[in-house]
């Protein structure tokens, strides 16, 4: 399932940001964004980035899932990782749970090493939240799709009203 929108709850909140801010210290990275598989923006950590952050998801939403389907080409169920390497600039992302990505953005400052080995453990601190996040809207979803009897019968009687002659 993707969402379309994102209703996060302020534990969920709370826990996807120190996340992120855990990963933000102990990598000694730049940034890092978390998105869903259609571009959207979920939570971002870091210093104030100079470009349009929500094409830049958009962006590497798409780069995700055209390495995805490069995956299925050769083979492979899917690539979990991916490293972009820049002269002055590098990007990793991790896959997490329910299609969601990790961005993380380094510099010089830092190794790919050290990014990857702090990117494991966000992954799976971010897995169980994510995951757990999911199970809670489709609770709610639930819990606001199903009406009882007597709210049933008296919209349809309500809406009858609305085109009688």
């Amino acid at each position: 399932m993707v969402r379309t929108e994102w209703a996060i709850f302020e534990e969920d909140y709370w826990a996807m940001n120190n996340a992120l801010e855990d990963l933000l210290r102990s990598s000694h990275s730049q940034n890092v964004i978390l998105i869903d598989r259609t571009g959207q923006l979920i939570a971002q950590s870091g210093a104030e980035v100079t470009f349009d952050i929500l094409s830049f998801a958009s962006l590497c939403a798409a780069d995700f899932e055209a390495n995805y389907q490069l995956a299925k080409l050769i083979g492979e169920r899917d690539f979990s990782t991916l490293y972009h390497q820049g002269s002055r600039e590098s990007m990793y992302l991790g896959k997490i749970a329910h299609g969601v990505v990790l961005v993380v953005l380094f510099d010089k400052r830092t190794t790919l090493g050290l990014v990857r080995l702090r990117v494991k453990k966000a992954v799976e601190t971010l897995d169980v939240v994510i995951t757990g996040l999911y199970e809670k809207l489709e609770y709610r979803n639930e819990e606001y799709d199903t009406f009882d009897a007597s709210f049933t019968k008296e919209a349809e009687a309500e809406i009858d009203n609305l085109f009688v002659d």
